[in-house]
């Protein structure tokens, strides 16, 4: 088992790697202060809970823990206003109180919504993570939950970090293969944004991580999962720095929106968005290669390299404008300089992205 540290002074946390965890959850609740005399809910949705939710509520319930849980429909629908309310309902129903904390079992959808859930329910209770894909491995780590609004991803959110992060690598074996595919989007991000080593294993090792080989998979998600802790640790609620994991997110955003969510996995949207970024950095005067090995490693690992056409580009551009990163008539945009490193750029203008977007539509797909 891998472990690896958060590091935010007195809101420090641990993430566990490996396989086996959830047998062990129990005893790591209570290594890390999860109070059995208060109860817990587990969090997860319809899909996850067919194959682990029983194994976990028996491994709390045999290690002292009173819990209830509650069933999500899976998918980004369920990160909605409604569903905050509902969760809401049953974390009084089942006596949760100060002390208590939500278990969040499953992917980035559950960690987002069951983590908004703590950090607003009795204006915030511990909660912890157990993400299910590999697409969580990134949004597990830094404390950034949220629900949707019909008109912008994650605008309705906050800034709550977990008390642990349990990564059995076991439970992806279960995963769906487009799944997979879509959470290689961060895994290979992380490199993009920090690590061209990475980058050049992920180039060679792309059939491995789509076959769900065990090595490779846990290396990868280590080395993200560092990445995402080194950023987190330096810039917790995102002045600076954290800012560059948003790479490929502002075209990606704004493409899920139009398509409605649940179109697009979150990962083939950022990809298409990271083709996006990739694109405006040759054009801001990095090397081509920026462009060609981030569109040969996402086409790789099977993910989309262009925007369908049916898409319309007045629509990706007015979603945009509602984006977290949108003011004054320019978007802040994260733009590759080389493989491995990123600038924050504040004064893109918004007729540059629009060429970019209609440049997307004619990308040839990735033979």
């Amino acid at each position: 088992m891998r472990e690896l540290m958060v590091n935010l002074g007195e809101r420090s946390y641990p993430i566990y790697i490996g396989e086996g965890i959830l047998n062990d959850i129990a005893s790591l609740f209570d290594k890390h202060g999860i109070s059995r005399k208060s109860p817990l809910l587990v969090v997860t949705d319809d899909h996850v809970a067919q194959h682990y939710l029983n194994g976990v509520m028996s491994s709390l319930q045999n290690g002292g823990y009173t819990a209830a849980s509650a069933v999500v429909p899976s998918g980004e629908s369920s990160k909605s206003l409604a569903m905050l309310e509902s969760l809401t309902a049953k974390a009084l129903e089942a006596g949760l109180d100060r002390k208590s904390a939500i278990v969040a079992l499953g992917g980035g959808v559950v960690g987002d919504l069951a983590g908004f859930v703590a950090a607003s329910y009795m204006r915030g209770i511990r909660f912890v993570q157990i993400p299910t894909t590999i697409l969580a491995h990134d949004s597990s780590v830094g404390g950034k939950v949220a629900v949707n609004h019909p008109l912008a991803k994650n605008i309705i959110g906050a800034f709550h970090q977990p008390e642990l992060v349990l990564y059995d690598l076991s439970t992806l074996q279960s995963l769906p293969a487009r799944d997979v595919r879509s959470g290689l989007a961060e895994v290979v991000k992380h490199g993009l944004i920090w690590d061209a080593e990475f980058v050049t294993w992920c180039d060679n090792n792309a059939e491995k991580l789509l076959a769900l080989d065990a090595e490779a998979l846990g290396y990868a998600l280590y080395k993200g999962c560092s990445v995402k802790a080194a950023v987190v640790s330096q810039d917790e609620r995102e002045n600076g720095l954290r800012a560059i994991l948003n790479l490929g997110h502002t075209i990606g955003h704004a493409l899920e929106a139009v398509a409605g969510y649940g179109e697009f996995q979150h990962g083939e949207a950022i990809a298409i968005g990271m083709i996006g970024s990739a694109k405006l950095g040759v054009r801001l005067g990095a090397p081509e290669d920026v462009y060609t090995v981030t569109r040969r490693v996402l086409g790789k690992c099977g993910l989309p390299v262009r925007l369908p056409e049916q898409y319309d580009t007045d629509a990706i551009m007015k979603a945009m404008m509602h984006d977290k990163k949108f003011g004054e008539g320019t978007v802040t945009f994260i733009v590759p300089t080389a493989i491995g490193k990123v600038e924050i750029n504040k004064q893109i203008d918004v007729t540059m992205i629009r060429d970019i977007v209609n440049e997307l539509k004619q990308e040839a797909d990735w033979a």
